[in-house]
């Protein structure tokens, strides 16, 4: 196990700056998961980290020491790929075993790793059958089997689910969870998938354009997203966002959008008439009961069984509202929406900075 330390990274493609001076330390032992949309640089920051990119400024350390003239042979860091890249004439066993026999290490060793990744990873009964004859999941597991050998100071995982469909993904999300508490190898993931970020992480790095946008554990960005950007991409379904500007007076706080008062928690006389965006997540919305409330156009009721989500229309402006449990509504009718002020976030509406 290691820490990890990114110091003042920058990327370029020729003309084309991908990273921008990038910082952040990973603990020994910790696992952290980079992720954002396609394009902000979490895979290139990754394959620098394993020596598969070259660093264009910056340093980086694992353990304190810098590699970054190291070969990746040399880092001491195993990665898994999206696309599993396992070798086809060979068998489960044999690709497992395949870095430890370039390394010419010893034949029991080797056997011994090989057996201990094979009972962690429920591959015991496949050791001798080639990828053709493999699932999409038992692949990844050999993958994940052939960077457990190693017994590496990192870990490395490149979307390893994506190629996975949506039930198989879980269950290898819960496999890697398990598997990392139980090694406790310093982990870095990384996903476009909020989902998959929030569920594994102990802390996420949020990353856009080439820049951090925030750093937390998964509950610290839900619950307290620095900017607008984090509060619509973490969280299923996305966080809603309505314009409008802040009012204050009597010692109360509200927000005027729509043609309708939203509540908020207090903040301060100077931001009377700021234009701001007023966010509320679709699971801390409820529905009125007594008819009081923001009027609201149901467009779609979508059940699933233990909730249902609705597609409302408030204005001109759609909303998304999560209920626990099912609803009578209808497509069409108007219904009441209630909103804890201490439920409502606020950003600034220029520069998408949280206020308050």
């Amino acid at each position: 196990m290691a820490s990890v330390s990114f110091k003042k990274i920058e990327k370029s493609f020729g003309k084309v700056k991908i990273i921008h001076s990038i910082s952040f330390d990973i603990a020994d032992g910790e696992f952290v998961v980079l992720v954002g949309p396609s394009g902000c640089g979490k895979s290139t920051l990754l394959r620098m980290l394993a020596g598969l990119e070259e660093i264009t400024g910056g340093e980086i350390a694992i353990d304190g020491k810098l590699i970054n003239d190291l070969d990746s042979k040399d880092r001491d860091i195993a990665m898994v790929f999206q696309s599993y890249a396992l070798y086809p004439h060979m068998t489960v066993r044999d690709n497992m075993a395949f870095s430890l026999k370039l390394r010419k290490a010893d034949a029991t060793l080797t056997n011994q790793r090989v057996g201990d990744a094979a009972r962690i990873l429920n591959l015991d009964p496949l050791l001798d059958r080639f990828p053709r004859e493999l699932s999409g999941g038992q692949r990844q597991r050999v993958a994940m089997g052939r960077a457990i050998v190693r017994d590496p100071k990192v870990f490395l995982f490149d979307e390893p689910l994506s190629n996975l469909d949506a039930k198989l993904r879980v269950a290898m999300r819960a496999e890697i969870k398990a598997l990392h508490q139980r090694l406790k190898t310093t982990t870095v993931y990384v996903t476009h998938d909020q989902i998959e970020a929030m569920t594994m992480a102990d802390r996420i790095v949020v990353m856009h354009d080439g820049i951090i946008e925030q750093i937390g554990t998964p509950l610290e960005l839900f619950d307290h997203p620095g900017n607008l950007f984090v509060a619509q991409f973490i969280g299923s379904p996305s966080m809603n966002v309505i314009k409008g500007v802040l009012r204050i007076a009597d010692g109360r706080s509200w927000v005027e959008a729509q043609g309708h008062s939203w509540p908020v928690v207090s903040l301060a006389q100077a931001l009377d008439g700021h234009a701001v965006a007023y966010g509320v997540r679709p699971t801390d919305i409820t529905v009125s009961s007594t008819g009081k409330g923001i009027p609201a156009k149901v467009i779609v009721v979508e059940p699933t069984g233990a909730e249902t989500e609705l597609l409302l229309e408030v204005g001109n402006t759609r909303m998304i509202v999560v209920m626990h449990g099912r609803t009578n509504a209808r497509p069409d009718e108007t219904i009441h929406l209630e909103i804890a002020p201490g439920k409502a976030h606020l950003f600034d509406d220029a520069t998408g900075s949280r206020l308050g």
